[in-house]
């Protein structure tokens, strides 16, 4: 039989000898038990003046949690009480008494706003084809492989102004047309044809029409 006692590693288990201060297998350190007994408490003797003067207290905390008690119970009774006296008194109104009639005031009308007149509709006289500052009466021509052209419309009179002109021609495998403003457009040739295409501008109704000549 072993008589030095053996005590258990509190961090892996492992049982060693007590008169190690570590384990020997993970070196935590032995903490040694307490074997002091607490002491008693004066208050927990019977017989002390610390023990009576807890009975005291004890003895006045219960009366005061009574006390409160009631004064709430009497609170809500109270409450109570009144709220059905004013539902007696509410419920028992003289029907004679005609109760008031709730005024409303009437909205006030609002005067719709006066309608613009119509804006008149520009009159276009002429349109011109331009490209830069040169125009394009008739016709012009182009070769396979050029870049595209910048042509822009001139919408005559001068003065009118917000109008948008519509570009198309009448064989768009030959002559591709696309716009790239309000007034302007790109001509890109794609084949050739003997003849030509059409390029026309049109705005309200008004239209100018070129033949582009399309070559190697």
């Amino acid at each position: 039989m072993n008589l030095i006692p053996e005590v258990k590693c509190r961090r892996c288990g492992q049982t060693f000898s007590s008169l190690r201060s570590r384990c020997p297998s993970c070196g935590t350190r032995r903490v040694s038990q307490s074997g002091r007994t607490p002491g008693t408490t004066p208050g927990t003797v019977k017989g002390t003046v610390a023990y009576e003067r807890a009975e005291t207290n004890t003895k006045w905390q219960l009366i005061f949690g009574l006390i409160l008690v009631a004064a709430v119970i009497l609170a809500v009774i109270v409450m109570v009480s009144t709220s059905l006296d004013g539902a007696d008194v509410s419920s028992k109104k003289d029907p004679n008494i005609a109760t008031p009639p709730v005024v409303t005031e009437a909205p006030p009308t609002v005067e719709a706003a006066p309608t613009p007149p119509p804006t008149p509709t520009p009159t276009v006289e002429k349109i011109r084809i331009m490209y830069y500052e040169q125009e394009k009466e008739t016709d012009f021509l182009m070769h396979l492989g050029d870049e595209p052209v910048p042509l822009t419309a001139q919408v005559l009179p001068l003065t009118i102004q917000g109008v948008k002109v519509n570009w198309s021609v009448d064989n768009e495998e030959i002559l591709k047309v696309t716009s790239t403003g309000d007034l302007s457009c790109e001509v890109e040739i794609l084949g050739t044809i003997g003849g030509g295409v059409r390029l026309t501008a049109e705005c309200l109704g008004v239209t100018k029409t070129i033949t582009v000549y399309c070559v190697k």
